[in-house]
């Protein structure tokens, strides 16, 4: 029977790159079935809510989801609920999509598009790994309210082991596939939820003694990566740390374009795990439906559903290879070109990868 992937493009530049996307998982997959439903703002322009049912029940017999962006500033200010990213929050709870995971990859000729000198990045390759549905984003109480005249906010940072050890082996076995190296990254000097995400880490690495796991307080931990990148290989830390050193490791490579991202959960068996993909970047309303955006990030976020929910790793390097040799022939999009006139549109980048294909 064949696999059915829901298609979420979203809003702004997300059904551009989307699309592409779709159509290059197509290509190298003929048998797959690509069902695309509504989410985010374009569902609630309709009078729907921001994740609809009919979405929901597309993502339930779905052996995947690819995702595009969500969000639009007509939005801003309402409460979450009200909000095209509430379809994100909704599926990241929902179907306990709990890791995270978002290579950062300086592709060979695009050095100089960092802000940091060419050596630091050259051949750059780490992930972090983010716990996705625990920690502040999601404890509770979260309200604003009034004390005694004075306005307060109040925040509640909570995790607990058993979802602590989850995300650490997901992290310790990447590690195993790569150089065996692994950075956890806490603030135990302070906060006693990361005096136990440190000690939940060194317990369960007991069981991977062959990769190496060092600890970073987040400060230094941000530091570094803008220090000595090249250090890092897997970075594995909380849902806020994470939201935060993810995105700053992603400029290391100059564009966030380029940079892809899976969110899995606990469906499925290792290798066709149930997983959200998307890009890293958001729906960028300023260049939505001008056909200039990037689409690598969603091309490889393609090919990282390949990878862990089809359990094809063959197609997936070959996607990614595609894409490195798309890079190596010159190709740029936009934000890699000084002169407008040589810069392909979102199809003809994607055209290009799919003829190294």
């Amino acid at each position: 029977m064949a696999e059915t992937i829901a298609v979420l493009p979203g809003d702004g530049i997300g059904p551009e790159v989307t699309h592409a996307a779709a159509a290059i998982l197509r290509f190298v997959r003929p048998d797959v079935r690509c069902v695309e439903g509504l989410a985010g703002a374009v569902a609630l322009e309709r009078g729907l809510g921001a994740l609809p049912d009919e979405t929901r029940s597309l993502c339930d017999r779905s052996a995947a989801i690819l995702f595009g962006s969500v969000g639009h500033p007509d939005y801003d200010g309402k409460p979450l609920s009200e909000r095209p990213e509430f379809a994100l929050f909704l599926l990241r709870r929902d179907y306990e999509l709990f890791a995270n995971l978002r290579p950062v990859r300086v592709f060979p000729g695009l050095e100089d598009e960092s802000t940091l000198k060419p050596d630091l990045v050259r051949g750059l390759d780490l992930v972090v790994v983010r716990e996705l549905t625990g920690g502040i984003y999601y404890g509770t109480p979260k309200e604003q309210r009034c004390i005694d005249g004075v306005d307060e906010a109040v925040d509640t940072m909570i995790y607990r082991a058993p979802e602590v050890e989850r995300i650490a082996r997901v992290a310790f076995e990447l590690a195993r596939t790569r150089k065996k190296r692994l950075t956890s990254v806490d603030k135990q000097n302070i906060l006693e939820t990361s005096r136990l995400w440190r000690r939940v880490v060194e317990r369960v690495g007991l069981d991977y003694r062959d990769v190496s796991c060092e600890h970073l307080l987040v400060d230094n931990a941000a530091m570094q990566l803008v220090r000595r990148p090249g250090h890092f290989d897997v970075i594995v830390t909380e849902n806020m740390f994470g939201d935060i050193l993810s995105d700053e490791a992603a400029i290391l490579t100059g564009s966030i374009g380029t940079l892809p991202s899976a969110s899995l959960g606990t469906r499925g068996t290792p290798g066709k795990q149930f997983g959200l993909y998307e890009p890293v970047g958001g729906t960028a309303p300023d260049i939505a439906g001008r056909n200039v955006a990037n689409p690598t990030a969603a091309i490889l976020s393609a090919a990282m559903l390949l990878r862990h929910s089809l359990a094809d790793d063959a197609n997936a390097t070959r996607i990614e290879r595609a894409v490195e040799e798309t890079y190596a022939a010159g190709a740029r999009t936009a934000e890699f070109v000084h002169d407008a006139s040589t810069a392909l549109s979102t199809t003809a980048f994607a055209d290009a990868v799919a003829a190294r294909l």
